[in-house]
């Protein structure tokens, strides 16, 4: 599992005219589902988005979690991130799941996510033709793999 993390100022997913998530401050989570993604994955890495101190404290200095500043999060499903671009100039996509076995998991992320953070939070819907607007605050903007965990 993949995840492109950005603080944010605002951000929001508009789809077919109409927003259909939309937060203040917190974060944006771009998410990429394979195939080799488990339960636990997703409790490693919500736990992760949720506690991760990429806010600023009263001295400006990245030391608060998502939850300690009370923000937001809007969590958009992206397979792209599966892209390999090892071979020629057009990506492939192999690595990514199919919506059979992502979608069940890109649900099961969203109610790991409001638990973890302790109230709702807001979504795209998955496979749509997406248009995501957002206001990168710093800008912060990180990448996380379950699988390679730096």
């Amino acid at each position: 599992m993949r995840a492109i993390i950005q603080r944010v100022s605002k951000a929001s997913v508009t789809i077919d005219g109409s927003v259909t998530g939309e937060i203040k401050s917190g974060l944006l989570v771009l998410l990429g589902i394979e195939d080799a993604d488990t339960d636990n994955d997703i409790q490693w890495l919500s736990a992760k988005i949720v506690n991760i101190r990429i806010f600023n404290d009263e001295n400006g200095v990245m030391n608060r979690s998502l939850i300690e500043v009370d923000g937001d999060i809007l969590l958009i499903s992206q397979f792209t991130l599966h892209a390999s671009t090892k071979k020629g100039n057009r990506p492939s996509y192999i690595k990514a799941s199919k919506p059979d076995f992502a979608v069940p998991m890109y649900e099961k992320m969203i109610v790991q996510l409001e638990k973890d953070l302790g109230k709702k939070i807001q979504t795209g819907i998955f496979g749509a033709d997406m248009k995501v607007e957002l206001l990168n605050d710093g800008p912060v903007t990180i990448m996380i793999d379950t699988k390679n965990k730096e």
